[in-house]
């Protein structure tokens, strides 16, 4: 246990949430940031009973930081856009991430923070390299000018390579870990659902005819907050990244085949059947969050999380575990009809 200050940075959405309440958990005291106060009473209906301090800093304004990381002895850098769709312009994402980055390292620097930890993804990992048959592992970069590769996924890299950057050559910079996690599922803790539930969402409210032949991977927001937790303070964790994954990556169909084993009663609006590729490519000119889908058709990725669970002594829960969580979880707020 342990009551040193923590910032969360980012603490009303899914991952930060959880990462709060992990925190309070082991004993910290948590500041968080929010971009408005007018969050704050439902930043603290989740973040249970230890205590929290709000504090309102953006990603894209410098003010606000200094007082946000003024005596905090370690950073959880979470926040990050993510968007359902594609922006216009791929800067919208990639510079408040990039610049946000360094704000927050900047700012930690400056405090004498002793470590940082930041949340990036397995988008800044496995993109952009064709489709090779290749196990990725955390030595993996996405190439940003490679095939198909996502605003997103270069707002990812660009920002964590950035940081990189930072940690290895500003002096009295803090030490830096990196948590990159996979699809993120599992509990929700308010009713504003994050982009990566949407996908089980629409599998079990009746809008999928089908199921897109596309593969993810799968990580409980359970065990990514406890990666946060153990990468913050484990010697073994200063400038390493660590793959937050469960088990495989899945295609939706057997997501769908475990939500109607689990939850029988909705198992007709669950789809059954893949859709073909071409189809899927049709429908996507007309749907953003499909078209971003399409780059990934007939493709599974694979992946290891070795590393965490070797160094930290990581255990991640079941993949399927992850999945009817989350729509247990949904069903449970209302948020499914």
């Amino acid at each position: 246990m342990s009551d040193d200050l923590v910032l969360v940075t980012g603490g009303s959405g899914f991952i930060g949430a959880h990462c709060i309440k992990r925190l309070h958990a082991d004993g910290h005291r948590v500041r968080t940031t929010v971009r408005s106060l007018a969050r704050e009473q439902e930043v603290r209906a989740v973040a249970g009973d230890g205590p929290l301090e709000v504090v309102a800093a953006d990603l894209t304004d410098d003010a606000g930081w200094g007082d946000a990381v003024a005596g905090c002895a370690y950073v959880l850098h979470v926040a990050s856009p993510f968007p359902l769709g594609q922006p216009k312009h791929e800067d919208e994402l990639i510079v408040p991430a990039r610049d946000g980055a360094l704000r927050v390292l900047r700012a930690a620097r400056d405090a004498g923070v002793r470590r940082v930890v930041l949340t990036s993804s397995f988008a800044a990992i496995g993109y952009g390299h064709g489709h090779p048959d290749q196990v990725y592992d955390e030595t993996s970069w996405t190439d940003v000018d490679g095939p198909g590769v996502s605003a997103y996924a270069k707002s990812k890299t660009i920002a964590e390579r950035a940081a990189w950057s930072f940690a290895e050559g500003e002096p009295g910079a803090p030490e830096l870990a990196v948590v990159n996690p996979v699809a993120v599922l599992g509990p929700l803790l308010a009713r504003d659902p994050s982009t990566s539930i949407e996908l089980v969402k629409r599998l079990i409210d009746g809008s999928m005819p089908g199921t897109p032949k596309v593969a993810y991977g799968i990580v409980d927001v359970r065990d990514v907050a406890d990666l946060h937790a153990r990468a913050m303070t484990a010697p073994e964790a200063a400038g390493q990244r660590f793959i937050a994954m469960g088990e495989d990556f899945r295609w939706i169909s057997e997501m769908g085949r475990w939500l109607r084993e689990a939850l029988p009663e909705r198992a007709k609006k669950i789809p059954k059947r893949d859709l073909p590729s071409p189809l899927v490519r049709l429908a996507s000119v007309f749907d953003a969050p499909l078209r971003q889908l399409t780059p990934e058709l007939g493709v599974r990725k694979r992946a290891t999380n070795e590393k965490a669970r070797r160094l930290l002594g990581w255990t991640p829960r079941s993949d399927r575990d992850a999945v009817v969580a989350t729509a247990e979880s949904l069903l449970a707020l209302d948020l499914v009809k």
